[in-house]
C-alpha cells in the first residue's frame, strides 16, 4: 500500500474482521463511488478519502502502527498520571483502569465511518440511524432519502449545544419504544400534516383516519416543547438555534432544507460572523 509521504501527512488504519457483516463491503463501495466522482465541490475537503485498503491474515499487535497524539500531550498525561493517578480497579489476575479520552486537537470535523452510507440513485427503507437520531419516515419502515441526513445534522446540533437530549424514547421498562419516540416528537413539532401520515403504511399503528394519537395509554404524548426543553441552552441567539432547529426537524422531508439551505440561513452566517 502506497502512502503520502508529505511530512503533514496522518492517516487513518480501520480494522475489520472480514466475514462478521455487511459493512466493510459496503464502506469500500462508497469510497470507490466517492473516489470516482469528478469536481470541485467544497465539501469534498470534509470527507475522509479512501487511500488503499488490504486484507491480513496474521493479524497480531506487531503488524499494526497507529499514529497518536503529539508527544508533549502524552507527556503532560503521563505527568497528571503520577500526581493524580486515574481510578482503577485491582483483581486477581488484572488490572481495570478508568476509561480516559484523548482531546481532539483544533480543525474542522470530517465525515468518516461510511459503513451504513446508502446509494442515492436507488430507493432505500432499512432501518438506519441509532434510535434517538431516527427520522420520523425511518421510524415508519417507509422509503427516505438523503433528508435523512438533514435531519441528522440538527439532532448532532442539538446535543453539542444541550445537556439534555433531545429525544429520551424509553418506556416505563427502560427500552427505546417507537411508540414513546414518536409521541415525543408530537410534543416537540405538533402533530405530522395529514399527507405525511397517508403516504406511510405504519400511519396507522399510531394514528387514525383523522389523525388523531390512539396510543395515548401506551405512550402518551409528553408536557414538553421544544423550547421548555431548551431552557438551560446558552447562547446569544437560542431562539435563532430553535428556528433554525424547527427548519430542518420537519415531518415531510421534502420540507426539509438543502444542506446548503442550512449553511447559508441567517442565524448560521450571524454565528460564523459571515
Amino acid at each position: 500500500m502506497k502512502l503520502p509521504t508529505s511530512a503533514s501527512t496522518h492517516v487513518v488504519l480501520k480494522v475489520y474482521v472480514t466475514g462478521e457483516n455487511r459493512h466493510l463491503e459496503r464502506e469500500l463501495e462508497i469510497y470507490n463511488h466517492i473516489n470516482a466522482v469528478q469536481g470541485h465541490h467544497p465539501g469534498r475537503n470534509f470527507i475522509r478519502k479512501l487511500l488503499d485498503h488490504f486484507y491480513i491474515h496474521d493479524l497480531q499487535l506487531k503488524n499494526l502502527l497507529l499514529p497518536g497524539p503529539q508527544t508533549s500531550y502524552l507527556s503532560r498525561f503521563e505527568e497528571a498520571e503520577v500526581a493524580d493517578p486515574s481510578p482503577r480497579k485491582v483483581l486477581k489476575d488484572r488490572t481495570i483502569y478508568q476509561a480516559l479520552a484523548f482531546f481532539p486537537m483544533g480543525g474542522l470535523p470530517i465525515l468518516t465511518d461510511f459503513g451504513e452510507a446508502r446509494f442515492g440513485d436507488k430507493e432505500n427503507n432499512d432501518d438506519i440511524m441509532p434510535n434517538p437520531y431516527r427520522a420520523p419516515e425511518v421510524i415508519l419502515r417507509s422509503s427516505w432519502d438523503y433528508k435523512v441526513d438533514i435531519w441528522s445534522i440538527a439532532m448532532v446540533a442539538w446535543e453539542i449545544v444541550s445537556p439534555r437530549a433531545l429525544i429520551q424514547g424509553k418506556n416505563a421498562d427502560g427500552i427505546f419504544d417507537d411508540r414513546v419516540h414518536m409521541a415525543q416528537l408530537i410534543a416537540l413539532l405538533g402533530p405530522p400534516p395529514p399527507e405525511f401520515r397517508q403516504q406511510r403504511r405504519l400511519s396507522s399503528a399510531f394514528w387514525d383516519e383523522s389523525g388523531n394519537w390512539i396510543l395515548q395509554e401506551a405512550a402518551p404524548i409528553p408536557d414538553i416543547t421544544l423550547e421548555s426543553v431548551a431552557e438551560k441552552v446558552q447562547g446569544k441567539d437560542t431562539a435563532g438555534f430553535l428556528r433554525w432547529l424547527r427548519m430542518a426537524l420537519q415531518w415531510n422531508p421534502e420540507d426539509r432544507p438543502t444542506a446548503l439551505e442550512l449553511l447559508y440561513d441567517e442565524w448560521m452566517m450571524e454565528g460564523l460572523g459571515l
